[in-house]
């Protein structure tokens, strides 16, 4: 898939967006859904779960669909896409899946022990970063981490793209966590030196790559290719052009974990009484 985000029909291949759009069409509502998605993901970038809000209109008549029945007919429909709704509420007006999240929390895997690709245990395919030199120094990756908690300018750790001119590069780090992981039934491998590290990452936003550029500097430091307080120099640079060459960790490590919204912007309410 080219990511979350819709794409032109005519490209070979799409976004979940479209896949999600091409379901709800199948549903035959007088006005088309439209989904606005809460977190991008970029083509080979994975997501365990996101967040999406439509609008949904019913002919004249007809009664709101339930819960239930939405979550069952849309994962019908997605098929045989790896595609899946695991649950539908009803949500006020003033909900956005977007602008109202709380925060996002990101994981990247990292797969050490592994000289060649054959190695790799089938079902881990795609689905972390194997990278060829020694374990990882975790306690270097830790220390390093900890710069990176707070509010700073993450400039350096932004893409230069087409949001440099617009978006603000000064983000609010809760979480990067550092540690071993057990990977996918890693006790079915026969590579006896394979190792499984995640590396996860808390904020209500992110600039443009900037789980990927932070994980990747924080692989190098575990490489001991770098020290920890260079990624307090890199971030004191404030310049997307400081930003180490060739340290983007590969889109395939990356996974949405979740996406939290206060309980309060999700409720309904309950109507106000009438006065007799």
């Amino acid at each position: 898939m080219s990511g979350v985000m819709t794409v032109p029909l005519k490209q070979p291949v799409l976004g979940v967006q479209n896949y999600l759009e091409k379901a709800a069409e199948k549903l035959q509502l007088p006005t088309p859904i439209k989904f606005v998605i809460s977190s991008r993901t970029d083509s080979g970038v994975h997501a365990l779960c996101n967040t999406a809000h439509v609008d949904i209109e019913r002919k004249l008549g007809r009664p709101a669909f339930s819960e239930e029945v939405l979550v069952n007919a849309f994962n019908i429909l997605l098929q045989p896409e790896p595609i899946r709704i695991l649950g539908v509420r009803r949500v006020p007006d003033t909900f956005h899946a977007r602008y109202s999240a709380r925060s996002r929390t990101y994981v990247y895997r990292v797969a050490t022990g592994c000289y060649y690709p054959s190695e790799i245990p089938v079902f881990e395919q795609n689905l972390c970063w194997v990278t060829r030199r020694g374990h990882l120094n975790i306690s270097a990756m830790q220390e390093a981490a900890a710069f990176l908690v707070g509010a700073h300018d993450f400039s350096t750790f932004r893409s230069a793209s087409a949001e440099l001119p617009v978006k603000s590069p000064f983000k609010t780090l809760m979480r990067a966590e550092v540690r071993p992981s057990s990977g996918f039934l890693l006790h079915h491998s026969q590579k006896e030196d394979l190792r499984f590290w995640e590396l996860e990452f808390q904020s209500r936003s992110f600039l443009y790559k900037q789980v990927r550029r932070m994980a990747g500097v924080l692989v190098a430091v575990g490489q001991n290719r770098m020290q920890p307080h260079h990624v307090k120099s890199l971030l004191e640079a404030k310049d997307v052009m400081a930003f180490p060459p060739n340290l983007l960790a590969p889109p395939h490590g990356l996974f949405l974990k979740e996406v939290e919204y206060c309980e309060d912007d999700l409720e309904m309410g309950t109507p106000e009484k009438k006065s007799s």
